[in-house]
Order: C-alpha cells, then sequence, then structure tokens
C-alpha cells in the first residue's frame, strides 16, 4: 500500500467511526536501582537526575526526554504522516528542541524559578515543492500533540494517593 494510500485509509477509518483513532496512551513510571523505570507498552527506559540536584546522572533526564518529545514529534510526525499527506520529498530533517532551566530552583533556592523557560524548536528540512512544505509546517503546527500541549494553557491533574 502507498502512503497516499495509507493516507486515504486512515480518512476513511476514522471519518467512519467518531471512536476511531482515540486512544489513551500511558507511561507508568516507578523507582528502580535509584532511577525512574518508565515502561510504555512493550519499551522501557530510565529517567534520572544531574548528580548536584541528588540523581545518579546514569540516565537522561525528564527535561531531556521533554525536550525529545518535541524534537522528535517534529521528525516522525512530518515524515511518517505528514509529507505522504501533503506530497513532500524530503531529502533531510531534523529538529532541535532547547529551553532554559535552573535547577537551584529544583532545591528551593529562593528567588530561583524551577519552571523550564524560552522553549525553542528549530527544525531544518530539505524539502520539495515549496507550497506543499509551507502547507506541511502550516499542520504541524495545527496538529502536532506534543506541540501543542506545551504551547496552551493545558492543565495537569495530579492526583497523591498512599498504598494500603
Amino acid at each position: 500500500m502507498t502512503t497516499t494510500n495509507v493516507h486515504e485509509a486512515a480518512l476513511a477509518t476514522f471519518g467512519a467511526d467518531d471512536q476511531a483513532g482515540r486512544g489513551a496512551p500511558k507511561v507508568h513510571a516507578e523507582l528502580a536501582n535509584g532511577r525512574a523505570r518508565l515502561s510504555a507498552g512493550p519499551f522501557n527506559w530510565d529517567a534520572d537526575l544531574p548528580a548536584v540536584v541528588g540523581g545518579g546522572n546514569q540516565a537522561p533526564s525528564p527535561t531531556a526526554y521533554l525536550l525529545g518529545a518535541l524534537s522528535a514529534c517534529a521528525v516522525a510526525f512530518t515524515h511518517d504522516t505528514l509529507a505522504s499527506e501533503f506530497g513532500v520529498a524530503i531529502e533531510s530533517l531534523s529538529a532541535d528542541a532547547s529551553c532554559t532551566a535552573d535547577v537551584a530552583g529544583l532545591v528551593g533556592l529562593p528567588g530561583r524559578d524551577p519552571r523550564l523557560l524560552d522553549l525553542s524548536l528549530t527544525v531544518t528540512m530539505a524539502a520539495s515543492p515549496a507550497e506543499s512544505v509551507a502547507r506541511l509546517q502550516a499542520a504541524w503546527e495545527e496538529r502536532c500533540p506534543i506541540y501543542l500541549a506545551l504551547g496552551g494553557p493545558e492543565n495537569v491533574q495530579v492526583t497523591w494517593v498512599s498504598p494500603e
């Protein structure tokens, strides 16, 4: 099946049923060997903090994963979904996500902000035709779930529970 046919088949499937395509992605994290062990479906990976704030610096930080999610969505969503939808031929594609962070805020130093600030994404893409590339870029900004979650006032519901 060609990528255009895949896109058309997906539109037909999702358009025929309001519930088609809906999901509830979930990642579980638990403490293992002093690090966060994360699991999603068949995938497992670790996260850790820098030693200066108490971590072991043995795995990427949660911040690195957040920035990785944004840059990966730029590359994967653009290549795997949007390029075929908009008839764009990609020669090369990369993305760099960055932010500013003050880890002193993590340890509660007064006047220091623990939030990630100045989030930035630079996508470098050699692709054609130009008019289709512009439409692809606009669609990415309208539909990339990671970008939309980071750019909007999405509330995160947090619940703390004690095991019985």
